[in-house]
C-alpha cells in the first residue's frame, strides 16, 4: 500500500503495540502535547486496548469484554488516531522511516513508540504443540480455556507465579481438578520469601487447588487422538490432565526491534528517557530492558510511559531511574503484598508476625535502621504504610513492633482503624501502585473537583482503575476529605464482584423466594458468570442455614477439605481426625486407631490441641477405607463448623472440680457435632476457675463456679488473642444448653460467611448479643427451635460417603479416584 503522507507540520508518531503500557504512554503524550502528532497505532490483536490484569476475572467467568476494555473505538476516533487492528508489524524500515505491517499497511514516521509487550514463555518440551496446551496472555486465550473446560475434568498449570495461580483459580472455578506445577520450592519466589510462599500455598490448597513444588516438566503426554493427557516429570512421576496451561514466565517481544538493527539483549535496550539506540525510536513496557532489568508488573511500565511521554512532548523531565518494585495483589483470592527486598541478607534485622490459624504472615526487613523490604500474605491492610516506609528510605524511629501492630501506638491500646492508617501516610506515599498515584494527588483531585465516589476518583486520577486493590484506601481518603457527608451515604458492600447485591439482600431473597440451590440462586438473582471462590461457598452456606434439609448442597461450592471431608496437607495427602467426644476415648478406640495407622502405613500419628488423635499422611484414594476401618464419626476438623469440645477431667477425678465437665462437654459435643457454621467453632468446658481446658480463648467456653456455669463467648487464640466475654451465668445444665444453642444459631444467621465468633462478637457487641440470646426469652426460644431444625438435617459425612461408594455412586468414585501425581515405575 502507498505510505501515508505527513499532515501539515504535525509530526508523525507510529505506535507499535496496542497494550496497556503503550496506550497509557500515548494518552499522557496527547494530554501534554495536543495537536503535535498525527498518530497511527498498529495492533497485532483484533481487539482494542483492554486491561490484561483483569483476565483472571474473565477466566473465572466474573467479567466480560465490557468489564475489561480500557479504550474503545470511539476513544481513538475522538483523538484522531488511526487504529489498525489485526495488523502485526513485519518490519521497521529505518532507512525509509516507514513501519510496515504483515498485511501490507505502511505508515511513515518521525517518531516510533515501540510497545510490543511480551509473550508467554513456552517450555521447550515434547508435546508443547498438542491440542489442549494453552498460554494465559489474551482474551482469546481465556475463551479457549473456558470452552475446553466444559468437557475436561483435570488441568495442570505450569508455573507458580501470579499468572499461573490466577489461571489455576479460574479453571478450578469451572469445576476442574487443578494442580499448579512449579519448578522451585516456593510460590511467587520473586516476590515472597519461603515462609510467605508457604502461607500462600496453604491458602490456595484450602481453595481446592493442588500444588506440586520442585517438579520439572520433561514432556507433555498425548492420548491416541493427539490431545493432552498429562505431564511427565524429571523424577519419573506423571500427572493426569486434559488441559495444560503454560504460565512459567514471559519473554520480551524484542525481535522486531532487533531485526531493525536496534540494540537488544533480553529486551530492547533503552536509556533513562526510554530512547533506544535509535533516538527516534522510544520503547516502553514489558519489551524494554532498562539498566539490565526487565519489568513485568504494570506500575513500572506506567512509570516508563510517563517519562517517555514527557520527553516526546519536548518537556524537561526527570529521568527514569528504575522502579522500587512493590506489588499489592489478590492472588487467587488471597491478599499478597511485597515491597523492596523480601529476602534480605545477614546484615538485615527482621520483624515478623504469623497467625497460622488465620493464614496471616507479615514481615519487615531493616538494614542500617531503614526498612528495605516487606511481605504480607493473608492481610494487606498495612500495605500502604509499608510501601511508603520502604520507598521513603528514612530511619525508623520508635518501637518497631508498632509497624505491624499500629494499635500499640494508639491511645489506650485501641485498634487503629484503616482510615487512621491511611490518614497517617505522607502525601508522597503511593496509594495506587499500578498507576503510580500518590496520596497527595488523590486528595487534591477530591478537594478541587468535588469527587465523592471511588468511581469518580478512578476516572479522574486512575487510582483503583486497574486491579482495584487500592479501592479501600481511596474510600478512606474520600472520608478523610468529606467526613460524614460521605459516610452518611456509604457505598453498598456487595457480596462479591459477581453481583450488585449485598449479603443481606441475597439472604433475604433466599428466604422470600424459597431458593434452595446455588445454581437457582444465581439464576434468579442475575449473577454475572458462574460465581467465584467468594460467593459460591457463601451462598451454599446461607442456603444451608435458611432451608436445612431442603437445600441442595453443591460440592463445587465447597473447598477441597469440605468436599472430601479431610484436611489436605502440603504433600497432597490428607489428615484424618476421628471424633473423640470431650477428648475422652476408650482402649478399643485406641487399638482401632493404631491398627488403621499400621494397615494404611500412616507416617505420623499426633495428639491435637483439641484432645484428639490425628492420622497424618493418608492418601486420598484410601480415605473411604480408613473411615470404614475406624468406624468412628468425623471430627469435622476440616470444616467451617463445630469442631471440638475440650474438657478437663472435672469433678469425676479432680479434687478441685465442682461439676462434671467431661460429661457435660460430651453432651455439648454430641448435640452440636457436624453443624455448619460461618467459620470454625471450638468450645471448652472447665469444672473450676483454674480453666485447664482454656475456655477463655474459645468460641464458646464454660467455667463452673460453686453452683453455676459461667458461659463465655467470642474468644480466640493465635497472634491476635481475644479473651472471651461473659454471656450469662446459669445454674442448670439444660439452661446452659439452650443458651449455647441460641448463641450458635444467632451467630449462624447473623455473621458473615468466614467470620469467626471473635470478630462477630467484637463487631456486633456483647450487649446486643446478650439482649437477643439471654434477655429476650421469646427470641431465645425461636433461635433454639431453628437450631433443632438444623440439627435434624445433619448427616454423618464419613458414613454417608462410605455408603455411597459401596452402592456404586459414580460421583463419589470420581471424587476419591487415585491422586493424579503417581510414580512411574522404571525397570
Amino acid at each position: 500500500m502507498r505510505a501515508l503522507e505527513r499532515t501539515g507540520s504535525r509530526e508523525r508518531l507510529v505506535v507499535i503495540g496496542n497494550g496497556m503500557a503503550g496506550i497509557r504512554c500515548l494518552d499522557a503524550l496527547l494530554e501534554r502535547a495536543p495537536g503535535r502528532f498525527d498518530v497511527t497505532v498498529f495492533s497485532a490483536e483484533e481487539r482494542t486496548n483492554y486491561d490484561r490484569i483483569q483476565l483472571s476475572g474473565v477466566l473465572l467467568g466474573e467479567k466480560g469484554w465490557d468489564d475489561v476494555v480500557l479504550n474503545d473505538d470511539a476513544w481513538y476516533a475522538e483523538r484522531g488516531i488511526t487504529l489498525h487492528l489485526g495488523a502485526k508489524v513485519a518490519r521497521i524500515d529505518r532507512e525509509r522511516r516507514v513501519v510496515v505491517s504483515e498485511n501490507g499497511i505502511e505508515a511513515p514516521y518521525d517518531k516510533v513508540l515501540y510497545a510490543t509487550g511480551s509473550r508467554a514463555f513456552v517450555l521447550p518440551v515434547p508435546g508443547r504443540d498438542l491440542d489442549g496446551v494453552y498460554v494465559f496472555r489474551t482474551y482469546e486465550d481465556c475463551d479457549a480455556m473456558i470452552e475446553r473446560a466444559k468437557t475436561a475434568t483435570r488441568a495442570a498449570v505450569i508455573g507458580g507465579g501470579l499468572l499461573g495461580l490466577e489461571a489455576a483459580r479460574g479453571l478450578a472455578a469451572h469445576g476442574l481438578e487443578v494442580t499448579v506445577v512449579h519448578l522451585v520450592s516456593t510460590l511467587m519466589e520473586r516476590q515472597l520469601d519461603a515462609a510467605g510462599g508457604e502461607y500462600l500455598r496453604r491458602a490456595i490448597e484450602q481453595q481446592g487447588v493442588h500444588v506440586a513444588l520442585g517438579k520439572k516438566t520433561e514432556e507433555i503426554l498425548a492420548d491416541e487422538d493427539g490431545r493432552v493427557r498429562g505431564l511427565r516429570f524429571a523424577d519419573g512421576s506423571t500427572l493426569d490432565a486434559e488441559i495444560v496451561v503454560m504460565a512459567a514466565g514471559i519473554v520480551p517481544n524484542a525481535e522486531l526491534a532487533k531485526s531493525a538493527g536496534i540494540e537488544c539483549r533480553r529486551g530492547v535496550i533503552v536509556d533513562d528517557f526510554l530512547r533506544t539506540s535509535d533516538p527516534d525510536v522510544y520503547a516502553v513496557g514489558e519489551c524494554v530492558e532498562h539498566r539490565g532489568l526487565c519489568y513485568g508488573l504494570v506500575a513500572p511500565l506506567y512509570e516508563m510511559g510517563r517519562v517517555a511521554a514527557a520527553h516526546l512532548a519536548g518537556e524537561t523531565t526527570a529521568a527514569y531511574e528504575g522502579s522500587v518494585v512493590s506489588t499489592k495483589l489478590k492472588v487467587s483470592g488471597v491478599d499478597v503484598f511485597s515491597a523492596g527486598d523480601p529476602f534480605g541478607d545477614g546484615a538485615c534485622e527482621i520483624l515478623r508476625a504469623e497467625d497460622s490459624s488465620a493464614g496471616v504472615y507479615k514481615k519487615v526487613l531493616f538494614r542500617d535502621g531503614k526498612a528495605v523490604g516487606a511481605v504480607l500474605v493473608g492481610d494487606a491492610t498495612l500495605s500502604g504504610s509499608l510501601d511508603a516506609l520502604v520507598k521513603g528510605g528514612t530511619a525508623v524511629e520508635g518501637p518497631r513492633a508498632a509497624i505491624l501492630f499500629p494499635e500499640l501506638a494508639s491511645a489506650g491500646g485501641a485498634s487503629a482503624s484503616p482510615d487512621a492508617a491511611v490518614a497517617a501516610l505522607p502525601e508522597s506515599a503511593t496509594i495506587c501502585a499500578c498507576n503510580g498515584v500518590a496520596k497527595g494527588a488523590v486528595l487534591c483531585a477530591i478537594r478541587e473537583q468535588g469527587l465523592t465516589t471511588r468511581k469518580e476518583v478512578a476516572a479522574c486520577t486512575n487510582a483503583s482503575r486497574s486491579c482495584g486493590g487500592c479501592g479501600p484506601q481511596v474510600e478512606s481518603l474520600l472520608r478523610l476529605v468529606h467526613g460524614d457527608s460521605v459516610t452518611a451515604k456509604p457505598t453498598k458492600k456487595t457480596l462479591c464482584d459477581c453481583t450488585s447485591l449485598s449479603r443481606e439482600e441475597v439472604i433475604a431473597a433466599i428466604h422470600e423466594q424459597h431458593l434452595t440451590s446455588v445454581r437457582e440462586t444465581m439464576s434468579v438473582l442475575g449473577w454475572a458468570g458462574d460465581g467465584c471462590a467468594t460467593c459460591r461457598p457463601a451462598i451454599n452456606y446461607y442456603l444451608t442455614v435458611a432451608w436445612p434439609g431442603e437445600n441442595e448442597d453443591d460440592p463445587r461450592s465447597r473447598f477441597v477439605n469440605e468436599r472430601v471431608h479431610a484436611n489436605i496437607q502440603r504433600d497432597g495427602t490428607y489428615s484424618v481426625v476421628p471424633r473423640m467426644y470431650g477428648g475422652v476415648t476408650t482402649p478399643d478406640e485406641l487399638m482401632r486407631i493404631a491398627q488403621v495407622a499400621k494397615r494404611f502405613h500412616v507416617p505420623t500419628v499426633k495428639v491435637t490441641g483439641g484432645q484428639r488423635i490425628d492420622l497424618l499422611g493418608v492418601k486420598k484414594e484410601d480415605l473411604p477405607a480408613v473411615w470404614k476401618a475406624l468406624d468412628m464419626p468425623s471430627g469435622f476438623a476440616y470444616a467451617k463448623g463445630v469442631r471440638t469440645v475440650k474438657t478437663c477431667v472435672g469433678s469425676t477425678w479432680c479434687r478441685f472440680g465442682t461439676r462434671d465437665s467431661m460429661g457435660f462437654g460430651i453432651r455439648v459435643e454430641r448435640t452440636f457435632e457436624n453443624l455448619w457454621t460461618p467459620a470454625k467453632v471450638k468450645m471448652a468446658v472447665n469444672a473450676c476457675p483454674r480453666n485447664c481446658a482454656e475456655s477463655l480463648v474459645k468460641d464458646v467456653g464454660l467455667i463452673a463456679g460453686e453452683t453455676e456455669w459461667e458461659i463465655y463467648v467470642g474468644g480466640n487464640g493465635g497472634i491476635k488473642v481475644r479473651t472471651a466475654e461473659l454471656l450469662a451465668k446459669v445454674e442448670s445444665d439444660d439452661e446452659a444448653m439452650d443458651l449455647i444453642a441460641a448463641f450458635l444459631q444467632h451467630y449462624r444467621e447473623d455473621a458473615t460467611y468466614g467470620e469467626r465468633t471473635a470478630h462477630w462478637v467484637e463487631r456486633v457487641g456483647i450487649e446486643a448479643i446478650r439482649k437477643a440470646v439471654v434477655d429476650d426469652l421469646e427470641n431465645r426460644a425461636a433461635l433454639v427451635d431453628r437450631m433443632e431444625e438444623a440439627l435434624e438435617a445433619r448427616v454423618e459425612p464419613w458414613r454417608e460417603r462410605v455408603t455411597k461408594l459401596e452402592s456404586g455412586d459414580e460421583e463419589m468414585e470420581r471424587e476419591f479416584a487415585p491422586l493424579r501425581l503417581k510414580l512411574k515405575v522404571v525397570a
